[in-house]
């Protein structure tokens, strides 16, 4: 099918920076540039048209911000800015052939689980946006300069359920290969080609160089066409300039060419000249792209897993037979999950299972808490595991990446249930080979129920790489007989249709004694017959070895490192090491996997023996530098961070009851003030180090965003802080940062200044008067302990 945005004739253009363009043109610090195309509609069309005189096929929207949270207070609708926005560049489009695209940019509060923002209510402030600009005549949506997952998966459903129009998106990736919340570029490829996005980019943050290798990998994970809008390199906080003449803009850009990437253009810093560039280097050059090799991905938004042999599911997650678990649902108790979720991710699993049915429960309400809650404590793609309908597609709709459906079977009425739902949401789906009359005895009739399977699939729109198959496992107890058959069925499927397999191992043992020495064996058999993914305990030391061993022996496990690192220093098969289910959590490692429910009873425990002072100093503040230290190292990420944040406030909590109990004061540490100065709108940065400054012990004065220099001097100096903090995003609020410490060292406040910024280096810091520069969250309770302790 041809794409509905780019085809293959040529390399497009896309256009250069907004924001920058109407910085030159006047805009103030403070001043909101959606509204210019309302306010001073004549400038924005005249930059539309710039464009298009370089060179540009497609013009983007003065659309950025136009959402509501963003536009409050501004004295427009959202409907208004956005009429407005579509009409300037539907003129200056005026006798050409480009295209418009509805540009809608980040909403400016994180979603939950990491914020507050509910999934639903994302979606609806897209809707508000894409619907203004659809009626307004917009040829397209673009969604940009993406940091979460999951805001990006709220957009383009969001656009997908309103609207026809193509949907381009777009995020922005730091030089270490994932976006600020640790998305990974891989899993943002196939979630995005999942949901129906017709093209993926990356743009801002970095320049063509930097960007280039996260583009390269973007061609590699999907067969969506591709397209690149970098920074014209990287600014210089004092000027806001940065460091790529359009000149060379353009030959790094050239490098592009040989990636095969469908349309290119510029983000920050860039302008007409550097358009004109791009339109001449890229002038009658037609993409080239390697051909797309289709791989079996799942993923959740931190970690992509692409399907092997030996790709181990984690069984853990479900109330069959299972006592506990069966009660943690009826009481709605979240953490007895995340205990399994953690368990059976440290013990080796690499996706996990996700069953919550049971039938005296809202088992969809229950599915979405239970998806919600296990993607904050772990990084390891989810299997979403049900038979209903409303259940598959509450869990569908809150999943942060592209997890697997378990499953369908060769029923019709099943498959027309579930299958649209797959592709809606960009899932994978396991297809039993069993119907209404059972599971066939014989393997060829089992391949035959697959083959429906498949054929069902692709007629929905759901690629083949994207259909596994469950053979079956029978009990040897009851149907010995059958065993045999079912690992024939997984090698023929495997073979002759081309897909991967899935089987539940455990199943082999069911009604016979020592039941993990079966199931070990069964899961040899069953690894060397094709079997891609075994669901099992991944708790049970000799299923895991023997996954391990078959790795090396495939040549998947390079060095057998992973086999070395499980085993190295053993000389005899290892000891079950695991925690039993429910077994108290150390307060430590409570806090560090982000388990609030057993951080505050680990805590209570350790307060009938330990001093309250001495658990914070010998304790917690150890867990949160261990985490701390990860997510420098980038080993861990954002949402770990806040999850072992929270985790820690519970068990401070606990630590100030116990001193309250003592008669002694509770008080925090501090206060220490922090704001988002004035003119600049972005406080995520600053919401983040708060939390983590609150969970160090320290009072917190949050003074919000767009705050003016005497409003920080006024609460600075009332209670008395001896550290203010200073965020700021943009390079156009840089001044007011500056002007901020100006008016605190003049007005003798006795503080010391930290700030910190996408856009702040350390040397800037300096140039205007900062004590310390931040580069990220974990840095500020640094800064702050040299303070304070």
């Amino acid at each position: 099918m041809p794409n509905k945005l780019f085809d293959e004739s040529h390399v497009w253009i896309l256009d250069g920076a907004m924001g920058t363009m109407l910085q030159q043109a006047g805009l103030a610090p403070g001043e909101i540039p959606d509204v210019w195309s309302v306010t001073h509609p004549e400038v924005v069309t005249g930059i539309h048209k710039a464009y298009l005189e370089a060179g540009s096929n497609f013009i983007s929207t003065n659309t950025f911000g136009a959402n509501g949270k963003k536009l409050a207070g501004c004295g427009y609708t959202v409907a208004q800015v956005v009429t407005a926005a579509v009409q300037c560049a539907k003129k200056a489009a005026e006798g050409t052939d480009a295209k418009i695209l509805l540009d809608i940019g980040p909403l400016g509060e994180m979603l939950q689980p990491m914020g507050t923002l509910p999934f639903e209510q994302a979606c609806d402030l897209f809707k508000e946006v894409v619907a203004a600009g659809a009626a307004a005549g917009a040829d397209a949506v673009y969604f940009e300069t993406m940091t979460d997952l999951l805001e990006v998966k709220a957009g383009i459903l969001a656009a997908k359920e309103i609207c026809e129009l193509p949907v381009m998106a777009s995020m922005t990736f730091e030089s270490t290969g994932r976006t600020f919340t640790g998305c990974q570029v891989e899993s943002f490829a196939v979630t995005a080609q999942g949901l129906g996005a017709d093209a993926v980019g990356i743009n801002c943050s970095l320049g063509p160089a930097e960007i280039m290798p996260l583009v390269e990998r973007l061609c590699a994970a999907c067969r969506l066409p591709v397209f690149a809008k970098p920074n014209a390199g990287l600014p210089d906080p004092a000027t806001g300039l940065y460091d790529l003449y359009p000149a060379d803009f353009r030959e790094q850009m050239d490098q592009y060419k040989r990636l095969g990437v469908a349309a290119v253009g510029g983000c920050c810093g860039t302008s007409p000249a550097y358009l004109k560039e791009l339109a001449e280097c890229f002038a009658g050059c037609a993409p080239k792209r390697a051909a797309y090799q289709p791989e079996s991905w799942v993923c959740s938004a931190m970690q992509a897993v692409k399907v092997r042999p030996g790709t181990v599911i984690g069984e853990r997650i479900n109330p069959t037979g299972k006592k506990k678990m069966k009660e943690a649902l009826r009481a709605g108790d979240m953490d007895y999950l995340l205990g399994q979720a953690v368990e059976q991710a440290q013990a080796g699993a690499q996706i996990l299972d996700v069953n919550v049915g049971l039938p005296e429960i809202d088992e969809a309400e229950m599915m979405r808490r239970a998806v919600t809650a296990i993607q904050g404590v772990t990084e390891l793609p989810l299997q979403l595991d049900s038979t209903r309908p409303e259940v598959l597609e509450a869990g569908l709709r809150v999943y942060n990446g592209k997890p697997i459906v378990n499953s369908v079977n060769a029923e019709p009425a099943v498959l027309a249930a579930v299958l649209p739902l797959c592709k809606k949401y960009g899932a994978a789906v396991v297809g039993l080979t069993l119907n209404d009359s059972g599971i066939p005895a014989r393997a060829e009739d089992r391949v035959e129920m697959a083959r429906r399977i498949l054929d069902a699939a692709l007629a929905v729109g759901i690629p083949k790489e994207d259909v596994y198959i469950d053979c079956l496992t029978l009990t040897a107890s009851a149907q010995q007989q059958d065993v045999w058959d079912t690992l024939r069925a997984v090698r023929t499927v495997k073979e002759e249709l081309g897909l991967k397999t899935v089987l539940g191992v455990s199943n082999v043992s069911f009604g016979l004694p020592v039941r993990p020495q079966l199931n070990t064996a069964f899961l040899g058999m069953a690894l060397a017959h094709g079997l891609d993914l075994p669901i099992m305990n991944p708790n049970e030391p000799s299923m895991m070895a023997a996954v391990r061993s078959f790795r090396v022996f495939t040549a998947q496990d390079e060095g057998a490192a992973e086999y070395i690192a499980a085993y190295g220093g053993q000389t005899a098969a290892p000891v079950q090491t695991a925690a039993q289910p429910g077994a108290p959590v150390d307060l430590k490692d409570a806090v560090v996997l982000g388990l609030k429910a057993q951080a505050g009873e680990a805590a209570r425990l350790a307060l009938e023996t330990t001093d309250p002072q001495e658990l914070v100093n010998g304790v917690l503040i150890p867990a949160l530098d261990q985490v701390g230290d990860a997510f420098e190292k980038g080993t861990c990420f954002l949402p770990q961070l806040l999850q072992s944040a929270a985790a820690a406030q519970v068990a401070f909590d606990e630590v100030k009851t116990a001193i309250e109990k003592q008669g002694v004061s509770g008080e925090k540490k501090g206060p220490i003030v922090v704001a988002t100065v004035k003119g600049d709108i972005h406080d995520i940065g600053k919401n983040i180090v708060k939390v983590i400054l609150e969970n160090y012990g320290y009072r917190v004065i949050d003074l919000g965003r767009d705050v003016p220099p005497e409003a920080v001097v006024e609460a600075a100096s009332r209670h008395g802080a001896k550290l203010v903090g200073l965020s700021a995003l943009m390079t156009t609020t840089l001044p007011a940062m500056q002007q901020t410490i100006e008016a605190l060292r003049a007005a003798g406040v006795d503080c010391k200044i930290m700030v910190g910024g996408a856009v702040l280096t350390p040397d800037y810091a300096k140039i205007i008067g900062a004590d310390y520069y931040v580069k990220d969250a974990k840095c500020s309770a640094d800064v702050a302990r040299q303070i304070f302790d």
